[in-house]
């Protein structure tokens, strides 16, 4: 049975698979000239062949690693082309599906379906999880049952920054840095998106349950999880962290002025101070 949820006047069908929600990528690209084409462009992107291979690593014990290298070793190069059919038949993925006929289209697995949403757009993405966490929470009601997107999406993110440090930064530096190394990349986000570190929350919260970014807001995961792709990107660029800081910095800001001046996100504005 599908149901829908409505942004901007796209209609955008959720489905159930397996007892899992599934998101129709078509719907939140139909008003493009080629929507399939649309999907294949975001899917030939290496970062997005690393984030559908660490998914499907958590989530599917028969995702085929060796025939994932090769996309891999494939993808960059202006020849490479991979559709959602290729990489379903090629590694056993069950995080999208695709189908053909009047009622089908590609649909993703919620978390996937975020990460699509966030390459149409940072806002889109936020509208999206809004409007999903709504139609869940009529459905979850009588269950008293909760479930955070913006938090799950930032941990997933984190996957494609914690690579980037793997095989960047690591190569570079001592192994006693080495072990203060991902902490001190995470707490180089947090201090973008809240003014302080993982620690000096935890000085100025004693009693708090959970970490820093159990108790941020909505905005402020998503804007989060898309800093971690990008400082990803930067590490591989070889851009020193000051550079980095000032660069998410300047990254965070301009979308947090985005989301903030959105009237459809009136109830969710709090942010950096």
């Amino acid at each position: 049975m599908s149901e829908k949820i409505y942004i901007d006047g796209k209609e955008i069908s959720v489905k159930s698979i397996d007892e899992q929600d599934y998101i129709s990528l078509t719907d939140m690209v139909r008003d493009r000239r080629n929507p399939s084409q649309a999907i294949n462009n975001w899917l030939r992107n290496r970062d997005t062949l690393e984030l559908l291979s660490f998914w499907e690593s958590m989530n599917n014990p028969n995702f085929n690693l060796l025939e994932f290298e090769k996309i891999r070793n494939e993808a960059g190069s202006n020849a490479f082309t991979i559709s959602v059919k290729n990489w379903i038949q090629e590694t056993g993925a069950i995080g999208l599906e695709a189908k053909a006929g009047r009622y089908g289209g590609t649909f993703g697995h919620r978390d996937l379906a975020f990460a699509f949403a966030s390459w149409v757009s940072p806002l889109f993405q936020l509208m999206l999880i809004r409007e999903f966490q709504h139609l869940k929470s009529h459905e979850y009601q009588r269950q008293k049952l909760e479930w955070d997107a913006g938090r799950f999406l930032s941990k997933v993110n984190y996957s494609l920054q914690a690579d980037a440090i793997e095989n960047n930064i690591l190569p570079r530096i001592s192994e006693k840095d080495g072990k203060y190394i991902y902490a001190n990349e995470a707490d180089l986000i947090n201090l973008v998106i809240f003014g302080m570190t993982a620690k000096e929350w935890r000085e100025a919260n004693p009693d708090a349950r959970g970490n820093i970014r159990d108790h941020a807001s909505l905005i402020q995961l998503v804007v989060l999880s898309n800093l971690e792709t990008h400082n990803a990107d930067y590490i591989r660029a070889g851009a020193s962290k000051e550079a980095r800081y000032r660069r998410l910095c300047e990254i965070a800001a301009k979308q947090v002025e985005i989301f903030s001046s959105d009237i459809r996100l009136s109830d969710d504005r709090k942010f950096l101070k």
